[in-house]
């Protein structure tokens, strides 16, 4: 009995052993702490996705912040109820200048 007693009385004294189980916590830790900003980031991402590209049926796919927002094309060509406002003329110094269309010169920028 007495040879029982002392072997439960041994104990490790190794302090090499602890830091290497100290070590591994840590890296579990930080594998489950990248882990989650990995997804964090993965489910925050903004991204647009086009479906059938130049084809009638069209689809454009915009995710934001967690919402997404479809866009579908008509089948047609680009078209508004709008009506032409001016013309634009690049220079060869590559600056722009807009000429606005009609009979009121007063309402051009200056």
């Amino acid at each position: 009995m007495s040879q029982r007693l002392h072997i439960l009385a041994e104990e490790d004294d190794d302090p090499l052993l602890s830091a290497v189980n100290l070590v591994d916590v840590f890296l579990v830790l930080v594998v489950a702490l990248l882990t989650a900003v990995a997804m964090q980031q993965q489910s925050q991402a903004n991204e647009t996705i086009i479906r059938n590209p130049g084809q009638p049926g069209m689809e454009i796919i915009v995710r934001r912040d967690g919402q997404e927002v479809r866009y579908r094309g008509n089948g047609g060509s680009s078209e508004g109820q709008g009506e032409r406002a001016g013309v634009a003329y690049r220079m060869k110094d590559g600056s722009i200048i807009y000429v606005p269309e009609g009979g009121n010169a007063a309402s051009a920028p200056r």
